[in-house]
């Protein structure tokens, strides 16, 4: 008797892992990363709240000035460069290459002005980190963002360069929108930033 045939597959090596999560998996690694992120910000957010309720140390230190209406111009550009984001994502996902060169370039250059505004105001401020306790919260909290700014112009630089390279489709933009996802942090923590630290 002749044993039983045994059925065919093309499928070798490992069954597919199993997604228990409708995210997917580089969205949710975005996600946890920003979770972490948070956790930094609180850090100094803790020692801001310390100098100023429990202390209650005078904000800015005593002869120091902060120059609110220029940080209020960069939010507006910073906020600029989500709506530019969204954008990108959305001419991606209807296909029209035009609309996300026109809008990934543009989101990268609202960046890069806010970085350079804030840095020039680093050189302007008239006070150094070293000077006072209230100092060195400033320049620990705008210079952290600062730094998550930084690192956002590089995905946006590489992102930039594989849009222009036609990497991206409507039906594959995982690589744009992950970055984008970045993107929108340091821009709702930096509106956290300017109202805790410039406005109240």
């Amino acid at each position: 008797m002749e044993a039983a045939a045994l059925p065919v597959h093309d499928h070798h090596g490992p069954p597919p892992a199993n997604q228990s999560s409708r995210v997917q998996p580089q969205v949710l690694g975005m996600l946890l990363f920003i979770i972490s992120e948070v956790m930094v910000f609180g850090a100094f957010f803790t020692a801001y709240f310390f100098i100023r309720v429990v202390t209650g140390d005078s904000w800015p230190a005593e002869g120091d000035h902060l120059p609110k209406a220029i940080a209020g111009v960069n939010t507006a550009i910073l906020l600029s460069s989500s709506l530019t984001m969204h954008w990108t994502v959305e001419a991606t996902i209807k296909g029209n290459r035009w609309g996300m060169k026109a809008g990934i370039v543009t989101t990268f250059l609202l960046g890069a002005t806010f970085l350079f505004i804030q840095i020039n105001e680093y050189v302007h401020v008239g006070f150094a980190p070293s000077d006072s306790a209230q100092a060195s919260i400033f320049y620990g909290l705008t210079g952290l963002h600062g730094a998550h700014v930084f690192i956002g112009l590089l995905l946006l630089l590489f992102v930039l360069i594989r849009v222009f390279r036609g990497h991206f489709s409507p039906e594959a933009h995982r690589g744009l929108e992950v970055p984008g996802i970045y993107w929108h942090f340091v821009d709702v923590m930096w509106v956290i930033v300017y109202v805790t630290v410039y406005l109240l």
